[in-house]
């Protein structure tokens, strides 16, 4: 079993807290920009085409964070108190929330500029799964995605009192060592990362790097969500983003067949 007693909150200003979930958010968009800046001209663009995307899929993102996370807890949270839905600082954001609002944001702008948008897809895949393991680290520490109960000698317990694991999970009235789940989504990350950026030079059409992305993160995290204790079933036995995970794969899986399936656009032309 590991302890983990560390604060998830690194100093207190007044109303303001600043917590290591919330720096390691900040570093993960940090890293997945200069990532996309990298690997622009590869798809031929320019870095500021890139930090206007950021810019808007950040936006777009912490909207999306906020809302799919809202309509998950609103019977057990904000129902009562509709108020609280304003109340960002006291936590409670969707990952999926994020990537969707960021994705939608971000397209929608390159979109209006008529950017290819497979292109800029597909440059912003391996950052976009790059941000998600450096955010995980975040909740490494914070303790709000702890895991069912666990006796593998890896199993987690917090033991600070600021840490969101102190809500579970309990066996018997005992709080006791549960799955780290953020770090095997961690490890499932760097190695989707790791494949991205192996394939990114090799597949003949835009959008395929996205669409892999998009269809094994859906897969992962529909997997990892039956080791979630901190969530709640909205669908028979499935969490919010294991429904979520179910739509992305139906829809992105055929695309991706039918993509791999087509010719490459040199190939087209010459016919």
């Amino acid at each position: 079993m590991i302890h983990i007693g560390m604060d998830p909150n690194i100093f207190t200003a007044g109303s303001f807290t600043m917590s290591w979930h919330g720096l390691f958010t900040g570093l993960a968009v940090l890293a997945a920009v200069i990532l996309a800046a990298r690997l622009a001209k590869e798809k031929g663009f320019i870095s500021e085409d890139v930090y206007a995307i950021a810019l808007c899929g950040v936006i777009g993102g912490i909207i999306g964070a906020r809302l799919f996370h809202v309509i998950d807890k609103w019977s057990t949270l904000y129902q009562d108190d509709p108020i609280r839905v304003l109340y960002f600082w006291q936590g409670g954001l969707s990952l999926y929330g994020a990537l969707v609002g960021g994705f939608v944001f971000g397209i929608t702008y390159a979109a209006i500029r008529k950017m290819p948008l497979g292109k800029v897809a597909d440059l912003a895949a391996p950052g976009m799964i790059l941000a998600q393991a450096i955010g995980r680290i975040g909740c490494t520490i914070n303790g709000d995605a702890y895991g069912t109960p666990t006796s593998l000698p890896w199993g987690v317990l917090y033991t600070n009192p600021n840490a969101a694991a102190t809500a579970g999970p309990w066996v018997n009235g005992v709080l006791v060592a549960g799955h780290p789940v953020p770090v095997y989504e961690i490890i499932y990350d760097l190695l989707i990362l790791a494949l991205l950026l192996r394939l990114r030079k090799r597949l003949k059409n835009d959008w395929m790097l996205f669409l892999i992305y998009a269809s094994l993160y859906s897969v992962g995290r529909f997997g990892l969500d039956f080791l979630r204790g901190d969530e709640t079933v909205v669908l028979g036995p499935f969490h919010q983003a294991q429904v979520i995970s179910l739509i992305v794969m139906v829809i992105v899986v055929p695309l991706l067949i039918w993509l791999a399936r087509r010719p490459a656009p040199q190939a087209a032309e010459a016919d």
